[in-house]
């Protein structure tokens, strides 16, 4: 690990704010990047699955999200190859509804740039769900709004919806999203990959 990401990993300022969710549990960040990488996944912050796995997408999300790139495990997880930064790098707690709280502020202010900074250019960017839209396109649109027009920002990034099962009548209603955008994602991920 590099400075940064044992810094990351020795991250506790969120420690109040994780012992009064309903979870009441301790901050566990899942840091899961490194320099020179091919592709970034940049997503919203770790679930409670993750957060006991201390690997990120180690969920059904995680398996509808490398359905949707075309990737296997072992590439999904190979550092060399595949970035995943969130922002937030530890799971939030659930509210009292057992929904997952967004992620805090305070973690993409402290972290998210030196991140971004310590990876530099990378050929591909993926953005899972609104809280990354809105930082790395600086758009206020809707998430359908945003993944509608992901032509405007391909094939360098591309953003997407949360892969969470709560989006599986999004998908129903956007049909172009797996005709349209998927095929030409997948593509752009071999491409990179094999590059």
């Amino acid at each position: 690990m590099n400075s940064l990401q044992k810094e990351i990993s020795a991250c506790r300022i969120c420690a109040e704010r994780f012992a009064a969710t309903e979870t009441a549990h301790q901050p566990r960040p899942v840091v899961w990047f490194q320099p020179g990488t091919s592709v970034l996944i940049a997503g919203q912050a770790p679930g409670a699955r993750v957060h006991a796995s201390s690997r990120p997408f180690t969920d059904p999300s995680g398996d509808r999200l490398r359905g949707w790139l075309g990737v296997d495990e072992a590439v999904f997880y190979d550092r060399s190859q595949v970035s995943i930064v969130p922002m937030a790098f530890c799971f939030p707690g659930y509210d009292t509804r057992k929904a997952d709280l967004p992620p805090p502020p305070v973690c993409g202010k402290t972290w998210h740039n030196k991140v971004m900074q310590t990876l530099g250019e990378i050929p591909l960017t993926i953005l899972v769900g609104g809280h990354a839209h809105k930082y790395h396109l600086h758009v206020r649109s809707s998430v359908t709004e945003t993944v509608r027009n992901w032509r405007d920002h391909a094939p360098r990034v591309f953003a997407l919806p949360h892969p969470s099962w709560r989006n599986t009548a999004w998908m129903k209603k956007n049909p172009w999203f797996q005709t349209d955008l998927l095929p030409v994602l997948r593509a752009r991920v071999q491409e990179v990959l094999n590059d």
